[in-house]
């Protein structure tokens, strides 16, 4: 048992499986960042972009309500503005599944033992 939590634990920092706790995308594959951001607003902008590509195929007619994602996108700017992160998820047409967070790291204020990604140029 102990072995299989160890391989378990090897996978998940492998793959780009959606953590259960959102700090946690820290110790994800480089490959998972798509941006770093020094600014709440810089960083929301990237979560308005996501959204606006991906809307079009939620599976949910409520999650394509423009008012509803403008509520998630003014939220988010909030929690990232006190520091904390913001995690949204949606399904998809087609068996699928939108996870997009942004995490706050400088360090992280509830993991701060998790490293931060290295800045993208």
């Amino acid at each position: 048992m102990v072995q299989r939590c160890r391989e378990v634990a090897a996978e998940f920092a492998a793959t780009e499986i959606p953590p259960l706790e959102t700090a946690y995308w820290l110790v994800k594959p480089r490959s998972s960042v798509r941006g770093t951001w020094e600014e709440p607003k810089e960083a929301v902008t990237w979560l308005a972009e996501q959204l606006d590509d991906y809307a079009p195929r939620f599976a949910s007619e409520w999650d394509r309500d423009a008012t509803h994602l403008t509520l998630l996108i003014d939220s988010a700017l909030v929690r990232l503005s006190l520091g904390a992160d913001a995690s949204l998820g949606f399904y998809l047409e087609r068996p699928s599944y939108l996870s997009l967070a942004v995490v706050t790291c400088s360090p992280h204020r509830s993991r701060p033992n998790l490293p931060c990604p290295v800045r993208q140029s």
